[in-house]
């Protein structure tokens, strides 16, 4: 079950109401210190629990595993002083991809995309990311997400993470989602590619259904890339202090990499386009198999039916009736005609 927008009719901006699919897990909240020499992770179920940075001189990476608990979000959002349009966005699920520039912070909605090689189908997760250092707070729907090799960098000081601030933080996470997008991408190909062969070897009514479905999918994908583009695009070409230099150089190149998936993506709905075209053209020249089949079976029995007809009538005087050899006859001239017309059929090529 899914909370529908018809249930904020009549609220007023700002209101927090969960839009999306009912979850019963709690909300945990995980704390990730860091700096160059240290290093912190604490768990807890509400903010009060945690200490949170007040020197500036680390990073602290708040991690939420859901987004349905509102009042949670509302304490988030006044311990961090983030505008109630931002919780409201946070707690509905359905989020395009997008950036927004704020006074103090940057809010930004992606959308994580997994695939499930059980339904053979893509699955959706939003991600909320807001950057106001010294702090980067990640919220996700579910328990488990995508930045187990972030958090990997972090405690095992691994690469530039560790010396660089929030704004390197947030473009780790935002690298990591797209390099999901290239996981999905190749799972998509190898499906295209598998049903490219079956739809040329032996195409079924099935393919058909799959081909549909490919289709769908690559449309929502193209509409989270679309969104993510848009919201990089607005972050590495943003001037704003809250994100260095160095890192809009970081930020283009996720940028780059986002072009790229969109333009592959554009091929490979080409590529299913050109599919589709060849089922339905395999289905065409079937059916045209059919007709010309049943076409050549109608066209050998007209003459015999008139041949039958002639001889069918009631006259009382017909020779042939009478002759001895008349039945022999009317056999020998209708399978003469049949034989006739066959030679000339496959004379022409058309059996």
């Amino acid at each position: 079950m899914s909370a529908k927008r018809s249930h904020k009719i009549g609220l007023t901006p700002g209101t927090l109401v969960h839009l999306g699919k009912q979850k019963k897990h709690k909300v945990d909240i995980e704390l990730t210190r860091y700096g160059a020499e240290v290093y912190e992770v604490s768990q807890a179920t509400n903010l009060s629990e945690l200490v949170f940075n007040q020197s500036g001189g680390e990073v602290d990476w708040v991690h939420f595993n859901g987004i349905h608990d509102t009042l949670l979000i509302e304490q988030l959002g006044q311990k961090f002083g983030i505008h109630g349009l931002v919780l409201e966005d946070i707690v509905n699920a359905s989020q395009r991809p997008k950036a927004e520039e704020y006074d103090d912070f940057f809010f930004i909605v992606l959308q994580m995309p997994t695939f499930d090689e059980a339904k053979s189908a893509i699955k959706y997760e939003q991600l909320s990311l807001v950057l106001k250092p010294p702090f980067v707070i990640s919220l996700v729907e579910d328990p488990g997400d995508l930045f187990d090799s972030v958090r990997g960098h972090i405690k095992q000081n691994k690469g530039r993470i560790r010396k660089m601030g929030a704004d390197y933080l947030t473009y780790a996470l935002i690298d990591c989602v797209v390099d999901h997008h290239f996981i999905v991408l190749e799972k998509m190909s190898d499906r295209i590619e598998a049903l490219e062969q079956d739809v040329i070897g032996n195409p079924k009514p099935i393919h058909l259904k799959s081909l549909y479905q490919i289709k769908r999918e690559l449309l929502f994908l193209r509409k989270s890339l679309w969104g993510s583009r848009e919201a990089l695009g607005l972050l590495y070409r943003n001037e704003n202090a809250l994100i260095s230099k160095e890192v809009r150089l970081f930020l283009r190149d996720v940028y780059d990499h986002l072009i790229y998936m969109m333009d592959t993506l554009e091929t490979y709905r080409d590529i299913v386009s050109g599919i589709l075209e060849i089922y339905l053209s395999s289905q065409s020249n079937r059916m045209n198999e059919i007709m010309k089949v049943l076409t050549i079976i109608a066209t050998l029995f007209i003459p015999l039916t008139f041949v039958v007809g002639i001889y069918g009538m009631n006259f009382e005087h017909m020779p042939e009736i009478s002759w001895r050899y008349g039945y022999v006859a009317v056999w020998g001239v209708m399978i003469a005609m049949t034989v006739l017309m066959l030679r000339y059929f496959r004379k022409k090529r058309w059996v």
